[in-house]
């Protein structure tokens, strides 16, 4: 349940931080928006090492799936832009190969 609260909420400060340099360098926005978006990539690095992960890569590569299904998430929240069928299917397809990744059995 913790690596599940720390992957969520690092997918929200990462997303939000990359927006803010999307906003600044395609939707025109000042270049102050780059402060509070390098402050949420800081706080998504830490974050995602809170993780309880053995290991970086298997970490980051499960993180993938939620980060995905997070910026749909984000797309139809924050954006106004409903996610179509396609959307939602990868994002599905994306969590089972995290949930794979994180749950599947390993040798010891």
């Amino acid at each position: 349940m913790t690596s599940s609260f720390f992957y969520a909420a690092a997918a929200v400060a990462e997303i939000a931080g990359c927006f803010a340099f999307w906003a600044w360098l395609r939707l025109d926005r000042s270049a102050w928006w780059l402060l509070p978006g390098t402050l949420s990539l800081i706080v998504f690095a830490v974050l995602l090492t809170r993780v309880d992960g053995g290991f970086a890569g298997r970490t980051y590569a499960a993180y993938g799936g939620v980060y995905i299904v997070a910026s749909v998430l984000w797309l139809w929240l924050i954006e106004s832009r409903t996610p179509d069928r396609w959307d939602v299917l990868g994002g599905a397809i994306c969590l089972v190969g995290a949930a794979i990744i994180l749950w599947g059995p390993r040798q010891a």
